[in-house]
């Protein structure tokens, strides 16, 4: 297996995991609290299901290497509205009540990162829709 193969299997992974945890805390916690906090900062509380929904799933198929590239964009959607519409106010490291925007920006960068690159040889995606494309 080549290095660079065998780095984007880590890194789908490790980004899959992360998001799939997240998804599931969302509804394990109380999908109701998250429609509090969405709705106490201005945005439609039932994106709150939306948005879990999408890192649950869409960190079980990054886990699988299914649907990469539109679950990324998907995810980098997210992490853009994180940002600006959460983080960014607090900082790079956050502040003593919230956390900073570094990890949602290497979460984006991730994100971004499947969205352009070639289809891993070691996913579902490149099993099942195997494609001579190469971006």
């Amino acid at each position: 297996m080549k290095n660079n193969e065998f780095g984007k299997v880590v890194l789908r992974l490790a980004l899959g995991i992360i998001f799939f945890i997240h998804g599931l805390a969302k509804f394990q916690g109380g999908i109701t609290n998250t429609v509090g906090f969405f709705d106490s900062i201005g945005i439609p509380g039932f994106l709150a299901y939306v948005v879990a929904l999408i890192e649950l799933i869409g960190g079980a198929a990054l886990i699988l290497g299914l649907g990469t590239r539109l679950v990324s964009i998907l995810l980098a959607v997210i992490m853009l509205g994180a940002i600006f519409t959460v983080k960014f106010s607090v900082g790079f490291l956050g502040n003593r009540e919230m956390a900073g925007y570094e990890l949602d920006l290497i979460l984006l960068a991730a994100s971004i990162y499947f969205v352009l690159a070639k289809q891993s040889e070691l996913s579902l995606d490149y099993k099942l829709f195997r494609s001579n494309k190469t971006s």
